[in-house]
């Protein structure tokens, strides 16, 4: 029998190897098709869209080299894929059960796709983010904005069963 905080050693197990490699969760989870699959579309749009030279021109700051490099129009495949598969993972080990509990990790991949779409000429104190850096910084905004807008959800619906109650 698990206990409560095996049941959250696992979510947590599977989110972090979903962050770290796309499919790995699901290989975990004996899910062996759905990672295989998230594993090769992972390499695919990393090959296709230039990510690990991406992740190596940005660490070494050498952003508008990064720019040049990046094939957006795979590139932008990339962060639906990311956090679909770390929503699967999560769900999949047991996760994800209250309502709207997907809204945050879906409005990070918007926010962090529109991070990439922005990320060729967007700059803060006149410095260029970047393909890598600027998603990155977008995802936190997107965990917020899809954190509120779930709260709104449930404070609505909330409000309605209880005064279907009454």
């Amino acid at each position: 029998m698990k206990t409560e905080l095996t049941k959250k050693s696992t979510k947590l197990e599977a989110v972090l190897w979903s962050i770290a490699l796309p499919g790995f969760a699901q290989l975990l989870n004996r899910h062996y098709i759905k990672g295989i699959l998230f594993i090769g579309l992972e390499f695919l749009i990393n090959i296709m869209g230039n990510l690990n030279t991406i992740i190596v021109l940005s660490f070494h700051l050498k952003i508008e080299e990064a720019i040049a490099q990046t094939n957006y129009l795979w590139f932008m495949f990339y962060p639906c894929l990311y956090f679909y598969a770390i929503w699967d993972a999560y769900k999949s080990a047991g996760g994800g059960e209250k309502a709207f509990a997907y809204l945050p990790l879906a409005f990070s991949a918007y926010f962090v796709t529109i991070g990439v779409i922005f990320s060729p000429n967007f700059t803060i104190a006149g410095e260029l983010i970047g393909p890598l850096w600027l998603p990155i910084l977008t995802t936190p905004i997107g965990l917020a904005v899809g954190g509120l807008i779930r709260w709104i959800l449930l404070k609505i619906y909330t409000d309605d069963e209880i005064h279907e109650i009454v």
